[in-house]
């Protein structure tokens, strides 16, 4: 009996503890049911994450300054200055929140999300040059990004991960793929320039409207091979592209950093990343807006070319956030994910915004064309012959990447004495 009133003296005062506990857990679990009460404060929580994650997002100053100084209409040199800096942290941005809606949409709608928006800060300013009819800084700036991921990109991934490791190696299948694609896209380049240097010598008097006729229908084709590849990239042989953790040859520790790293907590949901997108999206086109604005003012001051500008300063800009992002993971050894970033990027240029913005243009009834004079044409066709030779081994190291970037270097130089006014067909007439 003793030991029978014993138990149940003490069960009592345990169901009682088990029944307040319970109370306090639901109580703890209803307070954030109402969460929508304090959305303010968790945006702002939110909003001040995604600007300490990156140094560059210290730049974002030169957003509001540089709006101000479009609508003020301050001295166009200072415009371009401080838009310029501005579309820096503002593509970082763009990159960022991209991969947090992707991260959530699945490979396929991830991939196709990140096809879109990738490069979206080139598809925008060249939309806004278009319709400003400034064709030239179109042209120039879609080629400039092609060059500056397939040398400078490249070329500093391959730089910087030969400081850390004597060779590093990557899928050389994969590489090869690519670098057909690239071929292909520099093929749509030089087949417009080469019919159009011979109608000018035969001296036809329907050149222009040849020259766009080809141009929008290549450039329908060049989209349907882009949406196979899609296909191709994402869903019949996702598994050549999946990343492949290669040990670095020569250095022990690299074997053990090609371990998978824990999947990274992601730290918007779909709908403030969505939000974020808008925001960031609207911010990059007014910046893009005034930049494009002053490029007329800034070449009559300075001297600089259109040309210049969009094939070096602008690329360099838009892809600011890939440069970091391919570096980085060069400098962690891994190459496939850097080759992705360079030369995929490079992909979705060639094959999905230029062709797109040719199409744009026939409907803006702006005459947007793939002939590209016979030099950019050439410098193009060079580049990729460059990197098709360095990749197709599946190793890299130091001296390739000197190599990437002492070849962008040499067009850069070239493209700045390059003057805009230069004529194909002034080569071929006596």
């Amino acid at each position: 009996m003793t030991g029978l009133s014993t138990t149940n003296g003490l069960s009592e005062p345990n169901e009682q503890d088990a029944l307040i506990g319970d109370s306090r857990r639901n109580s703890t679990q209803q307070k954030p049911e109402r969460h929508w009460t304090n959305w303010p404060s968790h945006a702002a929580h939110l909003t001040w994450q995604v600007l300490v994650r990156d140094y560059v997002n210290v730049l974002l100053v030169f957003v509001p300054l540089g709006i101000i100084a479009g609508v003020l209409k301050w001295d166009s040199v200072t415009v371009f200055a401080l838009n310029f800096l501005a579309i820096v942290p503002l593509a970082s941005l763009l990159s960022f929140v991209t991969e947090e809606l992707a991260a959530t949409l699945g490979q396929a709608l991830g991939g196709l999300m990140n096809a879109t928006f990738g490069n979206a800060v080139e598809l925008i300013v060249s939309i806004i040059a278009l319709k400003e009819n400034q064709i030239r800084v179109v042209q120039a700036s879609m080629l400039g990004s092609i060059l500056s991921n397939i040398l400078l990109v490249l070329g500093c991934c391959f730089f910087v991960g030969g400081l850390r490791y004597p060779e590093q190696t990557f899928n050389s299948t994969v590489a090869s793929t690519m670098s057909s694609l690239m071929t292909v896209s520099s093929a749509s380049l030089i087949i417009p320039a080469t019919l159009y240097a011979s109608l000018t010598s035969s001296k036809s008097d329907k050149t222009e409207t040849h020259i766009l006729f080809l141009s929008h229908w290549t450039a329908i084709i060049l989209l349907v091979l882009y949406i196979i590849y899609l296909f191709f990239q994402l869903k019949s042989h996702s598994q050549l592209f999946e990343e492949v953790n290669h040990e670095t040859a020569g250095d022990p520790e690299a074997a053990g950093e090609g371990v998978p790293e824990e999947e990274e907590e992601h730290l918007l949901n779909p709908w403030a990343a969505s939000v974020a997108l808008v925001v960031v999206t609207i911010l990059v086109a007014i910046c893009a807006d005034y930049l494009v604005g002053s490029i007329d003012s800034i070449v009559d001051k300075t001297g600089m070319t259109r040309t210049f500008i969009g094939l070096i300063l602008i690329p360099i800009v838009g892809n600011a956030a890939e440069h970091v992002t391919a570096v980085v993971v060069a400098w962690k050894g891994k190459m496939d994910l850097a080759i992705g970033v360079a030369i995929g990027s490079s992909i979705q240029i060639a094959l999905f915004v230029t062709p797109f913005l040719v199409i744009l243009g026939w409907i803006m009834d702006v005459e947007m064309t793939l002939h590209f004079h016979i030099f950019e044409t050439v410098s193009f066709f060079i580049s990729g012959l460059v990197v098709t030779y360095l990749i197709q081994d599946g190793k890299s190291n130091y001296l390739e990447g000197c190599l990437c970037l002492g070849m962008y270097l040499i067009l850069a130089l070239a493209f700045w004495v390059y003057p805009d006014s230069a004529d194909d067909g002034a080569l071929f007439h006596p």
